[in-house]
């Protein structure tokens, strides 16, 4: 009976606790079961506490409080409050304001006559509006490593080097640690005692704040409950606490408990500390020199016009936030410790009933890695964490996290392609299984001189998802036929025309094109002169970018073209890269070595040079190609280009639109069905190709095409081997097999097979090499913080089946594909699943 009576009152009680309370009995549970999820999936160590009305309705510790020990944290534990460290240097401020000591508008010289800026007063720090530069880089520099920062030093490196103010004093808001670091020694002056005196005199004795206190590295004994910060870097937790620079106090070092900080809180809706009208002035939006206001009062973020004040506070392994709704008299407190501010959005977003997401993971357990990087594979488990990788390692699962076995095989940073085709066919084709199914998890398009204006492509990525990554260089002949109209190519463009060009260049390099492509070699490109070439590249070095180049010759005037591009490398200082680099001519065969080392002379000479290669010796392009004099009626150079330039019993025309028939057959076949020698037929393909082009002007597709056989098989072993050159396919969604099997033919037929280079120095000039080449900071490499791009392969299967015959065959040995962290590709099968994202310029 007795039992029975305490439960009843028990749950009256809770039902009165709950009456008045505004977050409900389900978000609480949800909250709760939140924490503990990010708890077991290692996102989360620190405590929560949630109050309405100054009583706790929820508070919850989970975690370790010091690595050494292991000891488990408590509400009471006293974390780093970092930036929230700030609203106590700004109520001890207001203090001695009270107190006649200072005034707010009091010049910062007054209190601190080292101080070098005459103009800065202490509303200034206490805002942010002073124009201080940052202390971290000043003292980085000027100061050794053995050199812990002070307060008094940091006035003193001030004082000696005076740096320059970020932005006139008052005119603008800008975060700024320095000024709260300033207003502590300010504060130590106008008491007349050291700062942690003050503190525990006017604000934790009062307040019964016991967890409280101020602590830094110039103090010689480290508190009891401290709590230390860590941060988890592949399966292990590691310190990631106090460093040199935390010797002084202002901006951070007071520590304080979920407890403590709700004493704080009610605190301030009475006047114990300072009177209202001083207190109103902290949370009033601080007003610039031109009467704007900016929603930031002393130390405290101001929103819905007063009624919600927070902070946040982030360094070394902590993450807090402390949010008060005044007027509904709620107080949400975070204080973590484990370098991982996820813990703050899913609070806030459980309480404000938002939909809750919550970190996904995934383990890749019992696989070889090649990270990409070139260095030797090696036994571990990697795990994905939503799109990107967040640990490599001896990992052991998460509660209930899904596992994908990798039964022993070789996983992989997910393949970029340097140069492809690929973009033209996601439109028909999103789930990219041309590319997945050779390991191909990005793409660069705008190749050869034709390229998307990059809105273009934002839209349709808005408008249709897609299964692989999207990059774009922007193309010299697209530019051209912007400024000089479609049937003007065919000369060198005007001042005026190349003016325009350059500012279209200057267009989509500032919203995110790699840089500038040129096609040098087509007849859209042919007639620019060098100095149009340079005069653009110049344009896309200034922004940032890069410069490809299908250079001008890659036959007869070989040695030109390779000058220009290195030229071109000279006067921009920027990155070069030859495309799909080759030697076309018959009698150049063989002459590889003696190419690349002119490459490497200038790489010698500062000039950044590299190249990609795809693995085939045919190449598949317009049947225009093989006059580089552009004299198609000409019967000699058809005879130089059957006899150097192509080998007619090996070059298959895969499009001919005037005859359909033709298509799949060699050029001899074609010539002996037209009873004419291949020189012939090919002046008279060509001519009847462009009399089809003249009378069908809105034909769709290409109205002819070859995939000429023309490189030495020597000559590509050479050219891919170069330390400089990575992988890239060419392809596009159907024609040449490259589209389908570039990157698998080098793993099966040049790797295993003809073992001209080690695996993994294979999957880096896949991965790590080439994103180096394209300037991506955060792909091509397995290693916590790159994005999720993956290819699970076995390296004793994988192989190309693509074939002239069947050029759209997939590949063996690429088991599974993940892109951004998702499962695209397994079992020669596309999951359905669209993740692919439109990369800019970083």
């Amino acid at each position: 009976m007795a039992a029975k009576r305490f439960f009843s009152v028990l749950c009256v009680l809770l039902s009165i606790q709950l009456s008045y309370a505004q977050y409900s009995p389900s978000k609480l549970k949800t909250l709760d079961s939140a924490l503990t999820i990010l708890h077991q999936r290692a996102s989360f160590s620190g405590v929560v506490l949630v109050a309405e009305n100054g009583k706790t309705v929820y508070k919850k510790a989970l975690g370790i409080a010091n690595l050494a020990l292991q000891e488990p944290l408590k509400t009471t534990s006293s974390f780093n409050l970092a930036s929230v460290s700030k609203q106590f240097m700004a109520m001890m401020v207001m203090m001695l304001k009270e107190k006649g000591k200072l005034q707010f508008d009091d010049k910062v010289q007054q209190h601190l006559p080292d101080f070098p800026y005459e103009k800065i007063s202490i509303r200034h720090l206490l805002t942010h509006t002073s124009g201080l530069p940052e202390y971290f880089e000043l003292a980085q520099k000027h100061n050794n490593t053995l050199d812990t920062l002070t307060n008094e030093k940091l006035l003193q490196l001030l004082k000696t080097h005076q740096p320059n103010l970020e932005f006139g004093v008052g005119e603008k808001w800008e975060y700024n640690n320095t000024g709260y670091v300033i207003l502590a020694s300010v504060i130590e002056k106008a008491a007349g005692m050291p700062i942690e005196d003050f503190f525990k005199q006017q604000i934790t004795r009062p307040l019964g704040m016991n967890d409280t206190y101020i602590y830094c590295l110039r103090m010689k004994q480290s508190p009891v409950n401290r709590v230390m910060g860590y941060q988890r870097k592949n399966g292990r937790n590691v310190p990631n606490d106090l460093i040199r620079l935390d010797g002084v106090v202002g901006d951070g070092n007071v520590y304080s408990s979920v407890e403590d900080l709700l004493k704080w809180d009610q605190a301030l809706y009475t006047q114990k500390l300072v009177s209202a009208a001083t207190w109103q002035e902290a949370i009033t939006p601080v007003k610039f020199n031109n009467g704007q206001t900016h929603p930031y009062g002393f130390a405290w973020f101001i929103e819905n016009d007063g009624k919600v004040l927070s902070h946040t506070g982030s360094w070394v392994g902590f993450f807090n936030e402390i949010i008060r709704n005044i007027e509904k008299k709620q107080t949400i407190i975070i204080l973590s410790n484990s370098t991982d501010a996820t813990v703050r959005k899913v609070v806030k977003d459980v309480l404000a009933g938002n939909v809750l997401k919550l970190p996904k993971t995934e383990l890749i357990s019992n696989i070889k890695l090649i990270d990409g990087s070139g260095t030797a594979s090696r036994p571990a488990a990697v795990r994905l964490r939503d799109d990107k990788i967040w640990e490599v390692g001896d990992l052991v699962p998460f509660p209930n996290e899904p596992v994908t076995e990798g039964k022993g095989m070789t996983l992989a940073p997910g393949f970029i392609d340097s140069h492809s085709h690929h973009f033209g066919g996601l439109e028909e084709h999103p789930d990219g299984i041309a590319a997945l199914n050779q390991g191909i998890t990005t793409i660069v398009t705008g190749q050869d001189g034709g390229s998307t204006p990059m809105d273009t492509i934002q839209s349709f990525f808005k408008k249709r998802p897609v299964a692989i990554n999207v990059a774009t260089y922007t193309g010299h002949s697209t530019l051209r036929a912007k400024a000089m109209g479609a049937k003007s190519l065919y000369r060198t463009a005007k001042p005026e025309e190349v003016e325009k060009m350059k500012n279209l260049l200057r267009d989509e390099m500032n919203k995110g094109s790699l840089g500038l492509a040129t096609g040098l070699e087509y007849e859209s490109a042919f007639f620019s002169n060098r100095d149009e070439v340079l005069t653009l590249a110049k344009v896309a070095a200034e922004l940032g970018g890069r410069y490809m180049s299908h250079i001008r010759s890659e036959d007869i005037n070989l040695d030109e073209a390779i000058d220009e591009i290195i030229e071109i490398g000279q006067q921009t200082k920027m990155p070069v890269q030859i495309s799909h680099i080759k030697i076309a001519k018959r009698d150049q065969w063989g002459n590889a070595l003696a190419l690349l080392g002119k490459l490497q002379k200038a790489r010698a000479q500062g000039v950044n040079i590299t190249a990609d290669c795809y693995p085939y010796d045919f190449w598949n392009s317009t049947l225009r190609v093989l006059f580089p004099n552009r004299d198609y009626t000409n019967s000699a150079s058809a005879e130089f280009a059957v006899t150097q330039l192509c080998d007619p019993e090996k070059s298959v025309v895969v499009r001919f639109a005037p005859n359909k028939d033709y298509a799949g057959k060699t050029l001899s076949q074609i010539a002996t069905l037209r009873q004419e020698k291949p020189a012939q037929t090919l002046m008279a393909l060509i001519a009847q190709a462009a009399d089809f082009e003249e009378r069908n002007p809105d034909y769709e597709g290409g109205i002819e095409a070859i995939m000429g056989k023309s490189m030495d098989e020597s000559d590509i072993a050479d050219f891919l081997s170069w330390s400089h050159t990575n992988i890239c396919s060419d392809g596009a969604w159907r024609g040449h097999p490259r589209g389908h099997g570039a990157f698998t033919r080098v793993l099966g037929t040049y790797v295993r097979d003809k073992k001209i280079m080690p695996l993994e120095t294979a999957i880096h000039k896949m991965t790590g090499l080439t994103a180096e080449h394209l300037g991506m900071t955060d792909r091509g490499i397995v290693q916590s913080g790159y994005y999720a791009d993956l290819v699970l392969l076995n390296p004793e299967t994988v192989k190309d089946n693509a074939n002239i015959q069947n050029s759209t065959a997939l590949s063996s040995g690429i088991e599974k594909v993940w892109v951004n962290g998702q499962l695209v590709y397994e079992s020669q099968k596309t999951t359905g699943k669209f993740p692919g994202v439109f990369i800019k310029r970083q």
